[in-house]
């Protein structure tokens, strides 16, 4: 099929709809979203199974463009939904997981591809382009996984979701900046560790400082414009991701690490609108990454992959099994409140997603010998990783018993204002906690602590004193104390409730 401006906006609604449809799919199984968004792509792609369905797409750049707009949007929206108490007691290991950890799996990694190599003799890549697909493949993508997690309700032990999430969202620019690196190395045919050094600290500098200003500078402009049109908002803040990546990249810095720590600063910060914008992010983050995932998978041709099954088997393998628990165990052996059980989880949840398959376009545009071949093993290895660790993220905590009390999944679609410095908390209701009587006055609060809502089914009201409770209620509480509410839940026998501090 060869797409022209009559048909290409109906091609696109319907790629759209069957993503869609296929990410519902994967909720319900437990499969990763973006597996399925790359199935779609591959469906419809040069080698789809049916002949007057196959989209001929064969254009790296526009697939690299794609992935840039995308990789903004998702990062900065990331930084914004990151709260910064809830990273702060983990900075440390979250920052050597994004930073030395990445430099760790390309090294051990390269070493490795660069051995097998020699027992392969249809493939021959020399030492520092075995170190390129390391570099390629060292960014995680752990957004799959805190789908899954949240699908299926659940919370994690030891602050293991906020280190996650900011290794995740922060191991990017590491992993782009070894690969520009490494590409540099290639084409110039000669290595400077003085010149990698002074490289990877500029790139880091200049985006972690500009990011930061241009984070305040967002927070202070859009606070004191007096926008008529509150919808415009988040158009603005949009303006605002593009010009700190561009900008960023133009004085040669890191421009995904400005745009994360800038939706870092701006979600922690006092700003108008606060909502509707962190809304528009959430829609368009998906709109992204469901658009970057399809355009890969039309990239791929799938007739390409058998003859790089072998070396793809054995590197996923690999990573898996040695270089990222290495990795992780190295990284976190410093940091002495993570448990045996938290590191092996950690590193059985470094699977691998777009990210690499995006860096993985560049050496084809630098014109890279066997920038096709690396592109493939890069494409295959996201798939194993995917199919292998993506599917078994919460077997694998509840395995090591890392499923902590309470839930991930809300209930109630509420938001405090930030003005407001309360805890908001869901409960379910049990027999236990109805055995002193089943009205809502029966049951021991601390004071300042308000229930303000209940779902009984599908059905939500707002309960009086006394309102008859039912076990399976949800109830929505808020509360001034923290801490009590907690030893009142104790006391009660609710073990199944979130709490989210404002």
């Amino acid at each position: 099929m060869n797409l022209n401006p009559e048909n290409f906006v109906m091609v696109g609604a319907i790629l759209l709809f069957c993503s869609v449809l296929a990410g519902k799919t994967g909720y319900k199984f437990g499969l990763p979203a973006l597996l399925l968004f790359l199935g779609v792509g591959m469906f419809f792609g040069c080698d789809g199974p049916i002949p007057f369905l196959q989209i001929q797409f064969d254009n790296p750049k526009a697939t690299q463009f794609i992935g840039v707009i995308a990789l903004s949007i998702i990062l900065f929206s990331g930084g914004m939904d990151t709260k910064y108490q809830d990273i702060k007691p983990i900075i440390g290991p979250g920052v050597t997981l994004a930073t030395l950890g990445v430099l760790l799996t390309t090294f051990i990694t390269g070493l490795f591809i660069y051995f097998i190599c020699d027992f392969i003799p249809t493939i021959n890549l020399n030492i520092w382009e075995s170190m390129l697909l390391a570099a390629v493949m060292s960014s995680t993508d752990s957004a799959s996984v805190f789908s899954i997690l949240r699908s299926k309700g659940l919370s994690l032990k030891e602050r293991l979701r906020p280190t996650l999430e900011l290794e995740s969202g922060s191991n990017d620019p590491m992993a782009f900046m070894l690969t520009i690196i490494l590409i540099q190395i290639i084409q110039l045919g000669e290595f400077s560790f003085w010149n990698f050094i002074s490289t990877l600290i500029i790139q880091l500098s200049i985006g972690g400082l500009l990011g930061y200003l241009f984070g305040k500078l967002a927070v202070m402009a859009i606070n004191r414009l007096n926008v008529q049109n509150q919808s415009l908002y988040p158009i603005l803040l949009l303006a605002f991701v593009f010009f700190i990546f561009s900008f960023t990249d133009m004085l040669k810095g890191n421009g995904y690490l400005a745009v994360y720590l800038a939706g870092l600063v701006i979600g922690n910060s006092k700003v108008v609108h606060k909502r509707s914008m962190e809304t528009f992010f959430d829609g368009l983050t998906w709109l992204f990454q469901i658009v970057m995932f399809l355009t890969l998978g039309l990239l791929v041709t799938p007739s390409q992959l058998p003859p790089i099954i072998g070396i793809g088997l054995a590197i996923g393998i690999f990573m898996i099994v040695l270089a990222r628990p290495i990795t992780v165990f190295l990284c976190l052996l410093p940091f002495k409140n993570f448990s045996t059980r938290a590191r092996l989880y950690v590193s059985w949840v470094g699977l691998r997603g777009a990210v690499p398959i995006i860096f993985a376009t560049y050496p084809m545009i630098a014109g890279i010998e066997n920038a096709n071949l690396i592109f493939n093993i890069v494409f295959f290895i996201t798939l194993i990783s995917l199919l292998i660790q993506g599917t078994t993220v919460g077997t694998m905590a509840k395995w090591l018993g890392l499923i902590a009390p309470g839930r991930d999944k809300k209930e109630f679609d509420v938001q405090l204002p930030d003005e407001i410095k309360s805890s908001m908390s869901e409960i379910e209701i049990n027999e236990q906690t109805l055995s002193k009587g089943n009205r809502l006055m029966d049951m021991t609060l601390p004071d300042n602590t308000l229930a303000v809502m209940v779902k009984r089914d599908t059905n939500f009201f707002v309960p009086k004193g006394n309102t008859v409770l039912k076990p399976g209620d949800k109830l929505l509480v808020i509360s001034d104390n923290e801490e009590e509410l907690k030893k009142a839940y104790e006391a009660l026998g609710i073990k199944d409730y979130s709490i989210e501090k404002n």
